[in-house]
């Protein structure tokens, strides 16, 4: 009996030992969030418990290990994060200006009273891999170019293939206008859904940004979308400049009224459309808005004044195009219909409106005072073709 007791803790002890041995991995990222001139987020998901960091170095040649290189931590309130999922906004960079740099976690193993004991290390790799680099944007840049996709509904491959379709390693950044899943009922939908596959494709290096969608208010795990998305901004709805482009994204929520049986009491969506109006009304005092040649607008739903049309693009249409005609836009870009719609300007709508279908990309180039969009199809077939101007 002595002996069996013996074989039994040396086997506990040893697969104990071999589970504190495990190395650390990083499961999902890094990816780029809300770049804009002069900050960047970086977010990205371990295996274990971890604290987290970013290391940055201008990308000016010199080897990533020529010198100490300066950390940026994953904090709340200056404490550092214990979790799988780490989020790091670094700050006071330069316009138009390329960084190089590194992601940390360290797991955690026990944190009781004052006493931390920390693990092993995982980080990206600079010594077999150049650095990963990204650019910040450049209000004063006299050209920009982006792609938007939309309605991907984690079917494989069809990001790749449309973002492959309009060049997408010649644009300056790539926009979601949203239902990119179906469900949001766990963080496996992200990464399974589309983000694995965006990460691998672009968005550790190519600035990507998100509006969300009807969908990814639905699921257990709907309401840790920004936890992953927009993690460091105060709201789902924001504005940034990239060259002659102010670029104003828009959060239209659900398409149902609050009061229907599928939101079981628990969404506001249109207290949340009519915040999102307030917000607007402010915009006519940001430089970025005032100074931009072209205001487009990123919404999922469109507002297009037809009959049967449903609650949330009612909403849309009532409280968001009357400010929009009043601050005054160029272009708005949406999706939510699964089909290729175009709109000219109205005396309702004063402002042309692109729905762009689940199974094409829109590809727009501005420069100077001229701004081309095309909508591509997954064959690489030009479908749409619409050019605008500041004159």
């Amino acid at each position: 009996m002595r002996l069996l007791k013996i074989a039994i803790y040396t086997f506990v002890l040893a697969v104990t030992s071999q589970l504190l041995c495990a190395q650390i991995k990083i499961l999902y990222g890094p990816y780029l969030q809300n770049v804009k001139d002069t900050e960047a987020t970086i977010v990205w998901e371990s295996d274990k418990p971890s604290v987290g960091w970013v290391e940055l170095a201008p990308n000016d040649g010199s080897h990533f290990y020529s010198e100490e290189r300066a950390k940026v931590f994953d904090t709340t309130n200056g404490v550092k994060n214990t979790s799988l999922l780490h989020a790091v906004k670094v700050k006071n960079l330069a316009p138009g200006t390329a960084y190089r740099y590194r992601i940390y976690s360290q797991e955690v193993l026990s944190h009781e009273g004052i006493s931390v004991i920390y693990g092993k290390v995982a980080a990206s790799d600079v010594y077999n891999k150049k650095p990963l680099v990204f650019t910040t944007c450049d209000p004063n840049k006299n050209e920009t170019s982006f792609l938007m996709v939309n309605d991907i509904h984690g079917r494989e491959n069809v990001i790749t293939k449309l973002l492959n379709a309009a060049n997408y390693k010649d644009k300056d950044l790539i926009l979601f206008n949203g239902d990119m899943v179906s469900v949001f009922k766990d963080r496996e939908t992200i990464f399974d859904g589309f983000m694995k596959e965006s990460i691998d494709l672009f968005a550790a290096e190519k600035p990507m940004y998100y509006a969300r969608g009807n969908h990814e208010t639905r699921g257990e795990f709907a309401t840790s979308f920004q936890n992953y998305f927009s993690p460091k901004e105060p709201f789902l709805y924001y504005i940034f400049r990239q060259g002659p482009v102010c670029f104003i994204l828009l959060d239209t929520g659900e398409d149902k009224p609050d009061s229907d049986i599928e939101y079981s009491n628990i969404t506001d969506y249109d207290g949340y459309r009519t915040d999102q109006v307030e917000w607007m009304k402010e915009l006519h005092k940001n430089e970025d808005f005032k100074q931009a040649k072209f205001r487009v607008v990123i919404a999922h739903m469109p507002p297009l004044n037809s009959p049967g049309i449903w609650h949330g693009q009612k909403e849309v249409l009532n409280k968001f195009v009357p400010i929009l005609n009043e601050i005054g836009v160029d272009l708005m870009l949406c999706g939510h219909l699964h089909r290729n719609v175009y709109e000219e300007s109205s005396s309702k709508i004063q402002f042309p409106v692109l729905v762009n279908s689940n199974n094409s990309v829109v590809s727009v180039k501005a420069e100077g005072d001229k701004m081309n969009l095309e909508v591509i199809d997954l064959d690489g077939k030009v479908i749409i073709k619409k050019s605008y101007s500041t004159k």
